[in-house]
């Protein structure tokens, strides 16, 4: 019985018919022939390629190549295009494209046919890479690991999925204008009078506007200054407005911790949160209070749009897959991968030469920021030259591998904190320095800056925000003009 049922279905596979329609393709060439109007109907998303029979497909070239020349196709105009073409001669010769102009559909419906070759093509597609994947599978590459094959097979479904849309292609400088009009109104609309994603911090999103979405952001800074403290803080705001707002504003968000657990990025929220010492909560030294807190935080945070991947050693185009697969099952308003040097190329020979590893690591990320059409924030080390100088606010030229981190990134942000370097040079109590050192300290130890050095949208310029040590914490300074008027 199994052997029955076997050659059952190798007959079944045997008999299957690649998916097709000639006389859909027949009937929306004639109507382009007979009106040309019915090619602008079908030219954003069809292509030579897409038509199954490979003449059609030198016919719908010829035909694209006339009209866009600015010239009428016709089965007239058409026929010096065909009179050596031997696939033509086989049926009728030039009297073919005539013939296929006899009994064409009207110029109304010819999108309508345009979608049905579109869609056979998306099949023949899928079928393809199938093929692919089974082929592959029997017989892979020896450097090919099973992961890797996985990752390549949801790119390519990805992409024909995204271009399942019927999108892309050129738009109309009016269609561009009605597009800014209407983010410009959500703007005003908006309480926060933003076009991005807020980050929760008021002045930097009066600078950037919010995180916008296809940007590529990077955060960077020494060990010690709070850059991770940061991203978590804007990807918590982010989840935080989703689920406030019911989608509204804020997005789901994907968070790629290459360092920390994701039990130790979640213990870094709920302390913040509770307002509980992260190394208290590590260490155990909380009270009763402290702890009826952070139940109460975590009972209200456990379904927040935050998912941690805390895989170690990811490459970028694992990174990019499974950002593309929790697209899919929804919403997504944020990517942070923490932190790029981090991550991995997808090159067999992974770090010969790491600088272009990095250069292929950064224009992925780019790239995923474009395909999704999410702002992403990467995390990045700075090199040591910093710590060596007298003047230790960072630059550009410190970024590690910074050419192509420079050069790829829509905004790069420093986090920098005087009161990091200025508590290593504390004199001891007895010394006549003591006291100003004390007293600068205590002035300085809960700010912090983030020095916006790049901002391809605007101006760059300093944030001065404030820093809470002890809860990993960074919030708005209170300026004098948001202060109660003071009576005398």
């Amino acid at each position: 019985m199994t052997l029955a049922v076997a050659n059952k279905t190798d007959a079944a596979e045997r008999f299957r018919q690649t998916p097709f329609d000639v006389e859909a393709e027949q009937a929306l060439l004639g109507s382009i022939l007979i009106n040309n109007d019915a090619f602008e109907r079908v030219s954003g998303f069809l292509e030579p390629e897409h038509f199954h029979e490979p003449l059609h497909q030198r016919i719908f070239e010829a035909i694209s190549r006339v009209i866009r020349k600015g010239q009428l196709a016709s089965p007239v105009t058409l026929r010096p295009y065909f009179s050596l073409d031997a696939a033509m001669q086989e049926v009728g010769g030039a009297d073919y494209l005539a013939q296929i102009s006899r009994f064409s559909p009207s110029v109304i419906n010819s999108s309508d046919y345009g979608r049905m070759i579109f869609d056979l093509a998306q099949r023949r597609h899928l079928i393809k890479v199938g093929e692919e994947i089974v082929n592959t599978a029997y017989d892979p590459p020896v450097d090919l690991s099973p992961a890797e094959q996985i990752e390549e097979a949801e790119k390519q479904l990805y992409t024909i999925s995204e271009k399942g849309r019927f999108g892309g292609g050129f738009k109309s400088f009016r269609q561009a204008l009605t597009g800014a009009v209407e983010v410009a109104e959500r703007a005003y609309k908006s309480p926060s009078h933003i076009t991005g994603v807020a980050t929760g911090l008021k002045d930097l999103d009066n600078l950037l506007g919010g995180l916008q979405p296809s940007d590529l952001i990077v955060i960077a800074g020494r060990p010690g200054m709070g850059k991770t403290a940061l991203a978590t803080n804007i990807a918590f705001h982010v989840a935080r407005e989703w689920s406030r707002t019911e989608g509204k504003s804020g997005g789901r968000v994907a968070f790629f911790s290459l360092e920390m657990s994701a039990e130790q990025l979640a213990t870094r929220i709920i302390g913040e949160q509770a307002q509980v010492s992260g190394s208290k909560i590590r260490r155990g030294k909380i009270d009763e209070r402290e702890m009826s807190s952070l139940i109460q935080v975590a009972t209200e945070l456990e379904r927040l749009p935050l998912f941690i991947d805390d895989t170690g050693g990811l490459a970028i185009a694992q990174v990019a897959g499974r950002a593309r697969r929790l697209k899919r099952s929804g919403d997504l308003g944020l990517i942070v991968v923490d932190y790029l040097q981090l991550l991995a190329g997808s090159g067999s020979k992974r770090n010969d030469n790491r600088v272009q590893e990095v250069t292929e690591i950064t224009k992925g990320l780019k790239t995923l920021a474009k395909e999704l059409a999410v702002p992403v924030i990467a995390l990045s080390q700075l090199s040591r030259g910093v710590d060596n100088r007298e003047d230790k606010r960072p630059v550009l030229a410190d970024l590690r591998e910074s050419g192509s981190i420079e050069q790829d990134a829509d905004q790069v942000m420093f986090v920098y904190r005087e009161a990091y370097y200025l508590e290593t040079k504390a004199p001891s109590d007895t010394s006549p320095e003591y006291a100003d050192h004390k007293a600068k300290m205590d002035r300085i130890s809960h700010l912090a800056d983030i020095l916006v050095e790049k901002n391809r949208h605007g101006p760059t310029a300093k944030i001065e925000v404030a820093f809470e040590k002890q809860y990993t914490r960074f919030f708005d300074l209170a300026h004098e003009e948001s202060l109660p008027a003071q009576t005398r």
